[in-house]
């Protein structure tokens, strides 16, 4: 096989990251998206050159206009897109923001038309299945020091 032909065979995923944050009451902030139909956690696109976690902590800044530090990675999903392509998806642990982080958002208001916390039980109703898959494997990540690998937002039964 001629390098071209193995280079072709290789994935190419485009790559996201993004935190998951909560407040005092442990509800999960969502961000609302002037183009998507659904809630979503901050967070975006991987650029060329850049890492995971650069782009985590650049994509808060942009759209939250804050710099909170941004903590370990919590889950990986592999969620290929039948319109996009390969995908692979990082969540990152945002922390906990107080009412007085939360002051000093400033929205990128090109993007976001808002953001809010909401309970783990809510998120079903405001955001896409996969997401919520990949909060709640978030949510308990963070509770047992693990790290999470899903496929399409579930975790693979091991092979036999």
């Amino acid at each position: 096989m001629t390098e071209n032909e193995h280079e072709a065979k290789m994935a190419h995923p485009r790559m996201a990251a993004g935190a998951l944050f909560v407040d005092d009451a442990d509800r999960v902030l969502l961000v609302e998206p002037s183009y998507k139909d659904y809630r979503d956690i901050p967070g975006g696109y991987v650029e060329h050159g850049e890492s995971p976690m650069q782009a985590c902590v650049r994509e808060v800044h942009e759209e939250l206009g804050i710099r909170p530090a941004i903590g370990r990675l919590l889950v990986v999903d592999w969620a290929p897109n039948p319109g996009e392509g390969d995908k692979v998806l990082y969540l990152f642990d945002g922390g906990r923001l107080g009412a007085d982080e939360c002051r000093h958002i400033a929205l990128q208001t090109d993007e976001l038309r808002g953001y809010a916390f909401h309970d783990a039980g809510e998120l079903s109703e405001l955001t896409i299945p996969r997401l919520v898959r990949r909060i709640a494997a978030g949510i308990e990540s963070r509770v047992n020091g693990m790290t999470a690998y899903l496929e399409h937002g579930v975790a693979p039964h091991a092979a036999r």
